[in-house]
C-alpha cells in the first residue's frame, strides 16, 4: 500500500460501528477520532465500541475537537443530516463522506441543490472533496441502474426495488414507521415524509440526466397491506387487521411517460393481506428494454440464507469510498466520478 488515510468516525450507531471495525482491522486505515452523541460512550475506547480490542483512540463528544484534529476524511454517519457542519469539516481541510448525501442535485429537490452548492464552496476553500455514498438514495438507485445499463441496447423503464423484512430484521422503529397503524390512518397520514420521493430523485436525476434527460415531474403512491394474523416483534405486535406491509413506489416522469420507478416494500414477514410475491430482503434493478435485464442484492446469513445487507452496505459503500474521495481533485464526487473502485486493503 502506498499510504494509510487518517480517518475519524462521525457517530457510532449500527452504520457507525461497522465502519469503526473496518477502519481498525483494514491496514489501509488509521482510526485517529471517534465523535459519539451518547454520553455514556464518551471516553471509551474505539475498540471497546466496537467490540474489538483496545487501539489507544478515545471517544468524544467534543465536536470542536473532532474539527480541529488532523485527518485525511471524516465519515460523516450522524442520526440526521447537518450540512452546516459537513462544511465546516470540509473547510478545515478533512474530506467528508457520508451516507446522508446529498447524492446529486436534482430539479425536483431544491433543497439538493442548495446543500450541493454550499458543500462545493466548502470543498473550495477548504482544498477538500466530499460524496455522499448512500444506499437507497445512492448506489442502489444510481450505481447499479447506471452499471446494469451499460449491457442494455435499448431501455424503455427502469425500475430498482427495495425490500425490508421487518418481521426478519426487527427494528426498534417499527411503531414510528407506521405498522400496527390503521390503514385509512396511514393513508391519510403516511409514515414517510411528502419529501421522500423529491429525495430519491437525487438518484434518479443521476441516472436519467446520464441517459441524455431530465426529470419533469414526479408521482407517488401508497398500497397497504394488513396484518393477517397478530405478528409479534421484539417489543410489541402488530395485530390483526393493522398495517403489516407498505409498498411506497416514486416515479420519474420524462418526455410525458414514466421511465423511472422506485419501489420499497416494507413487510412484517409474510402473514400479511395481501401477500407480496418479493422475493428476499434486498434490493433489485429491473431493466424494460431490449434486452431485459435483472440485478439482483442481497446480504447471506452464516447459513447462506438471504438476508436484509442495509446496515453493512450503508457502513462499507462510505468507508471503501475514502481513498479515492481523498485522492480526488477538490469538489463534490457522485458515483457518476467515481465509476468502479479499487478498495484497498479488503484481502487480508
Amino acid at each position: 500500500m502506498q499510504r494509510r488515510y487518517r480517518v475519524i468516525q462521525w457517530a457510532t450507531g449500527n452504520v457507525g460501528k461497522v465502519s469503526i471495525r473496518q477502519f481498525i482491522e483494514n491496514p489501509a486505515y488509521e482510526l485517529v477520532g471517534v465523535l459519539v452523541t451518547n454520553p455514556e460512550k464518551v471516553g471509551k475506547d474505539a475498540g471497546e465500541l466496537a467490540g474489538l480490542p483496545l487501539t489507544g483512540v478515545i471517544a468524544t463528544d467534543d465536536a470542536e475537537a473532532i474539527v480541529a484534529m488532523e485527518a485525511d476524511c471524516v465519515h460523516f454517519a450522524a442520526a440526521a443530516e447537518d450540512i452546516e457542519m459537513v462544511c465546516r469539516l470540509l473547510r478545515s481541510g478533512k474530506n467528508v463522506v457520508s451516507p446522508l448525501g446529498p447524492f446529486y442535485p436534482s430539479n425536483q429537490f431544491p433543497h439538493s441543490v442548495e446543500a450541493s452548492e454550499a458543500i462545493a464552496a466548502a470543498c473550495a476553500e477548504g482544498a477538500t472533496s466530499f460524496h455522499g455514498s448512500g444506499i437507497h438514495p445512492g448506489f442502489a438507485g444510481d450505481l447499479l441502474p447506471l452499471v446494469l445499463a451499460r449491457a442494455a441496447g435499448r431501455i424503455d423503464h427502469i425500475h430498482v426495488t427495495e425490500v425490508v423484512d421487518f418481521a426478519a430484521n426487527p427494528s426498534s422503529y417499527i411503531p414510528f414507521m407506521g405498522f400496527g397503524r390503521e390503514p385509512a390512518d396511514l393513508l391519510a397520514n403516511p409514515a414517510r415524509s411528502p419529501e421522500a420521493a423529491l429525495m430519491f430523485s437525487q438518484s434518479m436525476a443521476m441516472v436519467i440526466e446520464a441517459l441524455g434527460k431530465t426529470i419533469e415531474r414526479m408521482e407517488t403512491s401508497l398500497e397497504l397491506a394488513t396484518a393477517s394474523e397478530d405478528i409479534p416483534y421484539p417489543g410489541g405486535v402488530v395485530a390483526k387487521g393493522t398495517v403489516g406491509g407498505q409498498h411506497y413506489e416514486w416515479t420519474a416522469v420524462v418526455d410525458g411517460k414514466p421511465l423511472m420507478t422506485f419501489h420499497c416494500f416494507w413487510k412484517m414477514g409474510d402473514c400479511i393481506d395481501p401477500v407480496w410475491n418479493t422475493g428476499p430482503s434486498g434490493y433489485s434493478v429491473r431493466i424494460e428494454g431490449e434486452p431485459a435485464l435483472l440485478m439482483t442484492l442481497s446480504g447471506l446469513d452464516a447459513q447462506g440464507r438471504p438476508q436484509y445487507p442495509g446496515l453493512s452496505l450503508t457502513a462499507l459503500l462510505g468507508v471503501n469510498a475514502i481513498p479515492a474521495v481523498c485522492d480526488a481533485a477538490p469538489g463534490i464526487v457522485t458515483h457518476r466520478e467515481l465509476g468502479v473502485l479499487a478498495p484497498p486493503g479488503l484481502l487480508r
